[in-house]
C-alpha cells in the first residue's frame, strides 16, 4: 500500500519516502506482507540518485560562482524555510514582515539586532502553515525575497553581513535577472510597447522579434471559444488583446442567472440542463472550493502570469502568497463578471444560453459551429456560423461534444481517471484531529490559523485481496480529491436521471462540515469488465453509477448515504443518519451495492488505512454519500504538441479539462492561455517567442518553494 498523508498537502511533498505495507485491520479478510520502503523523486542525502547529486553540485558551484563580492550586493537574494513559531506570528492573513519573521531573517544574516532591519528590504512570497506533528511546534514557514540595494541603503550596517552570506541551495539563494512576470494584460500589453524586443530571456535572446505584427491588409480573423471556464477565458483573454475578432460560446448562463438556476435547483429541486453546478460562466470550478493549487509548476512564469490575472480582476493578493491558495465561491462570482466586462471591452462577442450542436466542416478542416439556443432542446433554431479556428474549451461533463466529435471521426482516447464516494465530516473533528489542542485557534476560518483539511492516498496491489486473483482488474490507488474544509457537499447531475456529487466552499470555509471524494482509480479494464467499449467507454461507465446512485437514491436528487462504521462492516444497520450539509436530502442505502466490488473493498482497506494516519477518521459521525465519478475527463482529444491542433481535423484546437490536457482551474487556465498565443501565432497576431514569453509549466511534481 503506498502511504502519503500530512496535515498539509503543501508538506507532502517533502516527504521522503513511501511505505509499502501489509493490510492488517480490524475484521476485514486481509493477509500481511513484508514491509518494502520504495523512494520517491523528492530524496536527500545517501538516497539521491547519482544525477541527482550532479545536479545538485551543479547548482552549488553555480551559487558559490554568484557569490563574488561584487554581485553579493546586487539584486535580490531569495531566503527559505524561515519558520515563525505560532506564538511569534501575527496569523495566517498576515503577509507582510512581522517582528518574529524579522527575527529569522537576523539569524539567516548573522546579524545582531533584528529590529534595526529595514522592513521594506524584504517581501514575502510564499507562507504556509506547518503544524505536523514530529515538530516540537507549529510554525508559519516563509520564503522571502531580499533586495539587498535597498538593504544597505537603509541600513548601512548590513554591509559586513552581506559580505559574508554564502549561498546554500535549498536555503539562500540569488534570484537571478529575469523579467518579473505581471498579469496577462500587462504582458501583453509589454509585447505591444517593446517591438524592438527591449525585453530579454533568460538566455539573452530577445523574448520579441524586432516585428511582433504584421499589418494586417486584411480582415482580423475571427475565432470562435467554445465554453467560458478557465482554458476559454484566458484564451478568449489572450487572442482578444492581441486583437483576433473573438466569440466567445457557453451553453450555460451567466453567474448572475447561474446562481440563481441553481438556488431553483437546491430549494425547489428544479434542474436546468443547461445552467447549473457544472455548465455556465466559469465552468465546473465556479461553485466549487476554488481551489488553485496545481502540480505543474506554481513558479513557472505561466502559472505566475494566471494567478496575477485572477488578482487583476479581483482575487485577493494573498493567493499569491498562501502556500495553498484558494478563492471560494463567493469571491469567484465578482471575479468571473469582471473578467467578462474586460472582455467585452476588448471587442468579443459574448453568446450565453447558447449551445454548440455541430462543428461545419469541409475537406478536413474546421469552417465553424452550428449552434442553437439552450433552451432550444430539439435544436430546431439551429444556424450556422463561419470562423478560422474553433478552440473547444468545454468541461469534462460536455458529453454530447464528444458524441459530436465521434460522429465526425474525431479521434477520442479512453482515458483513466476515478470514482468514490465524498466521505463528511464534522469540520471540528478534522481541526481536533490536525491540530489538537491549536483546533480553538481556527475560530470559524477568522482564526489565526488555516481551517484544517487533510490529503490521503494508499497504493492497493490486487494481490493483497482475497479472492482477488481472478478479478481481472490492474492494481489501484485510492487517494482523497477535492477536500473541501468548511464546505458543503452539493449536486453536479446534468441529468435527472442522475446523481453525481462534488464539494464546494466558500472563502472563510466557515461550515460546520469538511467532506472529501475518496476516490479510486479506473482504466479501460474496468470499463471493459462491464462490456463498455469504444472511445465512450469512460463515459458509459460514470453513467452506470450514476444511475444507480439515483435509483438507490429514490428519485427527487435524494443522495444514498452509508455511515462509515456499516460500510465497513457491510450492514445498514439504523435507517437514520448523522447530518449532512447535502441541501436536497440523504437518504440511508447499502453502499456495497453501489459500485464494482474491487473499488468497494479498495475504499475499505483504505478507510482503514486512513485512519491510522488520521486517528478518529473512522467514526460514527462519518458519513460517505455516492456517487462521485467525474473527477476528471473520461476521455483526451488528441492534438498536435507544438501547434495545439487536433489531429483530426485542421482547425480545431482541443484545450482544457474536457480535452484531458488539465485538472483544475490554474491548470485549465495555462493550457487555455498557451493555446491562445498558439492560435494568434498561427494568424498573424504574434510572433515572439511563446517559450520565452510565458515559460511553459513545468513537469508535474517539481516544486521550488
Amino acid at each position: 500500500m503506498l502511504l502519503l498523508s500530512s496535515p498539509f498537502s503543501s508538506y507532502l511533498m517533502h516527504h521522503n519516502a513511501f511505505w509499502f505495507r501489509g493490510p492488517t485491520h480490524r475484521g476485514l479478510p486481509y493477509t500481511g506482507s513484508q514491509t518494502h520502503r520504495i523512494w520517491c523523486a523528492k530524496r536527500t542525502g545517501k538516497q539521491r540518485y547519482p544525477s541527482e547529486k550532479k545536479k545538485l553540485r551543479t547548482k552549488q558551484k553555480e551559487l558559490l560562482s554568484d557569490s563574488k563580492e561584487k554581485i553579493k550586493f546586487e539584486g535580490t537574494w531569495r531566503l527559505f524555510k524561515l519558520a515563525v513559531p505560532l506564538d511569534h506570528d501575527p496569523g495566517k492573513d498576515f503577509l507582510e514582515v512581522s517582528d518574529g519573521l524579522l527575527q529569522e531573517i537576523a539569524k539567516v544574516l548573522k546579524f545582531p539586532i533584528a529590529s534595526l532591519l529595514p522592513r521594506e528590504a524584504f517581501t514575502v512570497v510564499r507562507k504556509s502553515f506547518d503544524a505536523r506533528k514530529k515538530l516540537k511546534e507549529p510554525k508559519f514557514v516563509h520564503t522571502v525575497d531580499m533586495d539587498v540595494q535597498k538593504l544597505i541603503s537603509l541600513e548601512p550596517h548590513c554591509w559586513d553581513f552581506i559580505s559574508e552570506l554564502e549561498p546554500k541551495v535549498g536555503l539562500v539563494e540569488r534570484v537571478h535577472g529575469g523579467r518579473d512576470f505581471g498579469d496577462l494584460t500587462s504582458i501583453i500589453r509589454d509585447c505591444k510597447q517593446n517591438k524592438e524586443a527591449v525585453l530579454k530571456g533568460g538566455n539573452g535572446h530577445s523574448i520579441f522579434s524586432t516585428e511582433l505584427y504584421k499589418n494586417q491588409a486584411t480582415r482580423k480573423p475571427k475565432i470562435v471559444v467554445v465554453g467560458s471556464g478557465p482554458s476559454g477565458l484566458f484564451a478568449a483573454l489572450v487572442l482578444a488583446e492581441l486583437g483576433a475578432n473573438v466569440t466567445l460560446i457557453e451553453r450555460g448562463q451567466p453567474v448572475e442567472k447561474r446562481g440563481r438556476d441553481i438556488g431553483a435547483l437546491v430549494v425547489r429541486r428544479i434542474l436546468e440542463l443547461e445552467s447549473n453546478f457544472c455548465f455556465g460562466e466559469g465552468g465546473a470550478g465556479t461553485w466549487s472550493d476554488g481551489k488553485l493549487v496545481t502540480r505543474i509548476g506554481r513558479n513557472s512564469g505561466s502559472v505566475l502570469a494566471v494567478m496575477r490575472t485572477l488578482v487583476q480582476f479581483g482575487a485577493p493578493k494573498q493567493i499569491l502568497i498562501d502556500g495553498k491558495p484558494h478563492l471560494g465561491t463567493d469571491r469567484l462570482v465578482p471575479l468571473l463578471q469582471n473578467f467578462r466586462q474586460h472582455l467585452q471591452d476588448l471587442g468579443v462577442t459574448i453568446k450565453f444560453g447558447t449551445r454548440v450542436d455541430d462543428l461545419v466542416i469541409k475537406d478536413g478542416h474546421v469552417l465553424g459551429v452550428m449552434v442553437s439556443e439552450s433552451a432550444d432542446k430539439l435544436h430546431l433554431t439551429s444556424q450556422k456560423m463561419e470562423y478560422d479556428a474553433v478552440i473547444l474549451a468545454v468541461g469534462h461533463s460536455a458529453r454530447d461534444i464528444y458524441e459530436m466529435l465521434l460522429a465526425h471521426n474525431v479521434e477520442l482516447i479512453p482515458k483513466d481517471f476515478a470514482v468514490g464516494l465524498r466521505i463528511e465530516h464534522p469540520q471540528d473533528l478534522i481541526n481536533s484531529i490536525q491540530y489538537a489542542e491549536l483546533a480553538s485557534e481556527v475560530c470559524h476560518g477568522r482564526g489565526k490559523i488555516p481551517v484544517a483539511d487533510y490529503k490521503v492516498a494508499n497504493y492497493i496491489d490486487k494481490e493483497d485481496f482475497y479472492e482477488a486473483s481472478d478479478s481481472g482488474v490492474a492494481n489501484c490507488s485510492c487517494y482523497s480529491f477535492c477536500m473541501c474544509p468548511g464546505g458543503q457537499v452539493v449536486l453536479t447531475s446534468t441529468s435527472p436521471s442522475e446523481i453525481c456529487i462534488n464539494g464546494m466552499s466558500f472563502s472563510r470555509r466557515a461550515s460546520k462540515w469538511a467532506n472529501a471524494a475518496l476516490v479510486v482509480t479506473v482504466t479501460t479494464k474496468d470499463f471493459e469488465a462491464l462490456n463498455y467499449y469504444g472511445p465512450l467507454a469512460g463515459v458509459k461507465f460514470q453513467r452506470e453509477f450514476e444511475q444507480r446512485a439515483a435509483m438507490m437514491g429514490g428519485g427527487d436528487f435524494i443522495v444514498p448515504v452509508q455511515t462509515v462504521t456499516d460500510f465497513l462492516e457491510n450492514k445498514l444497520s439504523v435507517t437514520s443518519v448523522p447530518p449532512s450539509s447535502y441541501r436536497l436530502g440523504v437518504k440511508a442505502a447499502n453502499l456495497h451495492q453501489l459500485l464494482p466490488i474491487h473499488i468497494t473493498e479498495a475504499l475499505k482497506h483504505s478507510l482503514v488505512t486512513f485512519d491510522k494516519e488520521l486517528p478518529g477518521f473512522i467514526c460514527n459521525e462519518a458519513l460517505l454519500h455516492g456517487v462521485e465519478t467525474r473527477t476528471s475527463s473520461p476521455i483526451q482529444i488528441p492534438r498536435n504538441i507544438d501547434s495545439y491542433e487536433s489531429t483530426s481535423i485542421k482547425g480545431l484546437y482541443p484545450v482544457g479539462e474536457g480535452a484531458g490536457y488539465a485538472g483544475g482551474i490554474t491548470s485549465a487556465a495555462v493550457d487555455g492561455m498557451h493555446a491562445g498565443f498558439v492560435v494568434a501565432k498561427k494568424f498573424s497576431l504574434f510572433h515572439g517567442d511563446v517559450e520565452s514569453l510565458l515559460v511553459k509549466a513545468q513537469n508535474v511534481g517539481v516544486l521550488k518553494y
